[in-house]
Formats: C-alpha cells, structure tokens, sequence
C-alpha cells in the first residue's frame, strides 16, 4: 500500500536529515519507526482502484512481449523510489514488460532472470535502479555476467555506494547527483560494454529523493529503453 503524498514527503525530508546528521544504527531505527508512521497513513487513506483501471492494467500486462523483461529496483525500505513504478507504467502502455521489485531481492531475480534466458524464454534484459536499488543494477549485472547472461541496457539513478561495474553490458548509464548523495560507477576490467556516468548537479530540481520522480529524466529512462529495444 503506497504512503500518503504529503507523508512521504515529509518522511523524504526526515530521511535526508537523519543520513546526514545522524548515525547509521540510530538512522536505522527511527527509520522503522517512520515507516511503521507512512503505512498508517496509507492505511487511513487508500487510493481507490476502479475496475476500469484494474481492466485496464490486466489487458496491458497481456499484450505485453515478455521476450523482453526491464526489472526496476526500489531502493532502501521500498517506499523512496515510487517513482520507479510510474516509469513501469509507462513502459507497460508502450508494450514494453517491466516489474518492480525491492533491492534486496536482485539475487533472485538475477537467477531467474539468466535461467529464462538460456531455455529461450527471455532474450532482452534491462535494469533499471534508484538509490540502493542502483547499486543493486551494478551487483545483478555482475551476477548475470558470471552466469553468461548479458544485458542490453544497464540505468543507474543516484547510487548511494562506489561500486565497479562488470558482467556483459551493451551499455550503462549512471545518473548521479555528484554534490548530493549520490556517487559515479567505475569501470572494472571484468566489464564488456559502454560505461556513462552523468553528473545532475547542474540541475537545482534534482534531489535524490526525487530523481526518480522528475518528468523529464523518466522520459529520457524511457527513451534509453526505447532506443536500445
């Protein structure tokens, strides 16, 4: 269930405080409380589905070629990367499959992912992650590579650790905001492909709690996917 807009802005404002003044295990725990806090919210106000909508999104998910797969990773407690689920949205009217999952699961899919590859389920695999959910596009790409597995396409939106990239990547674009939280990739010898990392600090507009929600870098997410399809 999705927090209410006005408490998870104020939860972003709380959670940017708390990682800069605070530290990590205290962060880690009140972190909980303000999540226990956002699910009430949601609770108290549920957005409506109608069964149009509910139609609607079932009929999408049919005609969708499942020979391609975009898999879009939340970052930290699954609630700060909503905005992922709205580019999913969009790739779902365009007849594009993608799913959204947390970052803690990448693992899973990555074995999935590589297992629907080799018995010719899957043939297209794009990534896409915000915040630890970033980090976590580096891991699976890595993990996909060790199994043979490439990957077509390869975003990044403001990871929050430097990490290397390796594994099988046509292409890999890193969206970071260098005077915020978010740190560039590097390029590690184990990796095959094209490595771009573009600093967003020239735009004031950006944060990291809304990167992933800003209009014009969906479309530009978007447009990557697009192109590489």
């Amino acid at each position: 269930m999705k927090p209410h807009r006005s408490g998870m802005r104020f939860a972003e404002t709380v959670w940017l405080a708390l990682q800069r003044w605070m530290r990590p295990l205290q962060v880690a725990a009140l972190s909980l409380l303000l999540l226990g806090a956002l699910v009430g919210a949601g609770a108290a106000q549920p957005a409506p589905t109608s069964k149009a909508q509910t139609s609607k999104t079932q009929t999408s998910k049919t005609q969708t070629s499942k020979t391609t797969h975009v898999y879009l990773l939340r970052g930290a407690f699954n609630i700060f990367s909503l905005g992922l689920d709205e580019i999913a949205a969009k790739l779902r009217r365009l007849g594009i499959y993608a799913t959204v999952d947390n970052y803690l699961g990448w693992q899973g899919l990555a074995d999935q992912a590589a297992a629907d590859y080799k018995n010719g389920r899957l043939r297209t695999i794009i990534l896409v992650g915000h915040s630890s959910g970033a980090v976590a596009v580096t891991d699976m790409a890595a993990r996909l590579g060790q199994l043979g597995v490439p990957v077509k396409l390869a975003i990044g939106l403001d990871p929050t650790a430097r990490d290397t990239a390796s594994g099988h990547v046509d292409r890999y674009i890193n969206y970071y905001i260098g005077n915020g939280l978010g740190v560039a990739v590097d390029k590690g010898r184990q990796f095959s492909g094209t490595l771009q990392n573009v600093d967003m600090e020239k735009h004031p507009d950006l944060g990291h709690f809304n990167i992933d929600k800003n209009p014009t870098l969906q479309e530009q997410v978007i447009k990557q996917i697009r192109a590489a399809l």
